[in-house]
């Protein structure tokens, strides 16, 4: 399973006289379509840190997401949108006294947690509000594991949500995360599972959560692996295992059930893309003694492409031949910057790219929605952050 360009994303980069970042709109709202149509019980807690990009989220607010806010900051940036406070929750487990006390004095009453601790913290700074528990998971099949700094186990889930209650908060649910761009149906089941055991021993204990959050962990469909081979996330697989886990987990609950998502990367990666240009295609002999090329890019991991560690993005060169009717030779990938960390797979993957590049040409990078706008430095080497366009909607630039 795979993406292609939309038509409109591609004419906007063809005319792009210079570096940017450019959103299909149309693209992305199409794509949340899709996920209701796959999931239509759930309600979507966009993870706004995948691209805080105000006409971005405005489009998924008008669509009818809510926000997974990770502090006070993104909730004012959701609350922007003209979203009910409600579709917001503070998302994040980790949060200071400080930020729980604002953000609850901007309307938000649903909290994640994961600790004894950060609950006492809770029912201080905003009393009475609900909190769900964040379950640890293992992290495995995904690109970017999160099984060690959040959640926690079973048992402490129960001490959680016990303390919540006898502390005047309302022990509202459970979340997971199984991880960032997860490509194994496997890792949904497994916390699917933990989720039930927990329910049941809530419901021995008195507790009856109304909601469980599913988290993110989603993946795009467009990226490649560190030597440029699509990766292939059997989404049908996971779609099928989060439904029967559904189902399942409401057969075990005596009240109703409710059901959060929170996308990030899966909604707006395909639909974004970079526009940048060649700095030089060079070769040269390597400390080993072996001859490389490499190409060097305007747009690298300091602004904008920060996951080039663990993939590859697909790399289009418009006007240029494919390479079954044109030269091409393997070159690693790297941006501008002076740090040697700047480079696809860390330098030792080489792509295929055209032997006869030069400097200024056009260079499209594709599925780099997610996390672009965020992850960029404020710049590093004198770089600053990509210009961002949207298209198939009001138009906007940051």
């Amino acid at each position: 399973m795979s993406v292609e360009i939309s038509a409109r994303l591609a004419a906007a980069l063809a005319a792009a006289p210079a570096d940017r970042i450019v959103y299909d709109l149309d693209g992305i709202e199409a794509q949340y379509d899709r996920l209701l149509a796959e999931l239509p019980e759930v309600q979507v807690r966009f993870a706004l840190k995948a691209c805080p990009v105000d006409e971005v989220l405005r489009c998924l607010a008008d669509r009818g997401a809510g926000f997974d806010a990770a502090g006070p900051a993104e909730i004012v940036q959701a609350l922007r949108t003209g979203v009910p406070v409600d579709r917001i929750h503070y998302g994040n487990t980790v949060k200071s006294d400080t930020d729980i006390a604002e953000a609850h004095r901007l309307g938000v009453r649903t909290f994640a947690t994961d600790s004894v601790q950060d609950v006492r913290a809770i029912a201080e700074h905003a009393p009475g509000a609900r909190v769900f528990c964040r379950l640890a998971t293992s992290g495995d099949g995904a690109l970017w594991g999160l099984s060690r700094k959040f959640g926690c186990s079973a048992e402490d889930a129960v001490r959680v949500l016990t303390t919540a209650r006898a502390s005047g908060l309302v022990p509202a649910g459970l979340s997971v995360h199984v991880g960032s761009q997860q490509m194994t149906g496997e890792a949904w089941q497994q916390a699917l599972d933990s989720i039930a055991e927990v329910l049941v021993t809530l419901e021995g204990v008195g507790i009856v959560p109304d909601h469980v959050n599913l988290g993110g962990g989603l993946p795009a469909l467009g990226y490649l692996d560190r030597h440029g081979n699509p990766l292939d996330p059997p989404l049908d697989k996971i779609f099928t295992v989060i439904r029967e886990g559904m189902e399942r987990l409401s057969d075990l609950t005596a009240a109703p059930l409710g059901f959060v998502l929170e996308p990030g990367r899966h909604l707006v990666a395909d639909h974004g893309a970079v526009r940048a240009h060649v700095y030089r295609l060079t070769g040269r002999a390597q400390p080993d003694g072996t001859h490389a090329r490499w190409l060097y890019l305007s747009v690298g991991k300091f602004n904008g492409l920060y996951e080039m560690d663990e993939l590859s993005y697909r790399l289009v060169f418009p006007g240029r031949a494919g390479e079954d009717d044109g030269e091409y030779v393997g070159a690693v990938v790297a941006g501008p910057t002076c740090d040697s960390d700047d480079a696809y797979g860390g330098g030792r993957h080489p792509v295929r790219v055209p032997g006869d590049l030069a400097s200024g040409d056009p260079v499209w990078i594709l599925s780099a929605g997610a996390y672009a706008t965020s992850y960029t430095t404020q710049g590093f080497n004198g770089i600053r952050p990509l210009p961002c366009v949207c298209i198939g909607g009001p138009e906007g630039h940051h």
